[in-house]
């Protein structure tokens, strides 16, 4: 797993309200492909390969995952948010309901992944 130490630092002095839930999005994002890699973007965890797939965007609610060209991730998604040209959405309010949608979440992450080679 390619583990950033600047994101642990984020998420230790983000103090966010949805904590758990954060990092365990992270870890599933992480864990879905060793390809993928993190660092601190735009003041938040920023998820890519082969260009960025997913930034957190941080709501004090839930834990929204913005996924940067989602529109363009081969597949059918259900999950997946939105009706913009390129941005799509997951949203989790608790760790409940992302272990329900992790397998749903890492499809997304492998589908980027399969389609950058």
């Amino acid at each position: 797993m390619n583990r950033n130490p600047e994101v642990d630092r984020w998420l230790d002095e983000a103090d966010h309200p949805r904590d758990a839930t954060m990092r365990r999005a992270r870890e599933v994002i992480l864990g879905a492909d060793d390809r993928v890699t993190e660092s601190i973007k735009w003041k938040t965890p920023t998820f890519a390969y082969k260009g960025n797939i997913a930034s957190f965007n941080p709501s004090k609610s839930f834990v929204s995952i913005m996924f940067h060209r989602g529109a363009e991730i081969p597949g059918d998604h259900p999950l997946l948010e939105g009706d913009g040209k390129l941005v799509r959405t997951m949203r989790f309010t608790d760790l409940d309901q992302l272990e329900a949608a992790r397998g749903e979440l890492e499809a997304v992450i492998r589908a980027w992944c399969h389609a950058k080679g």
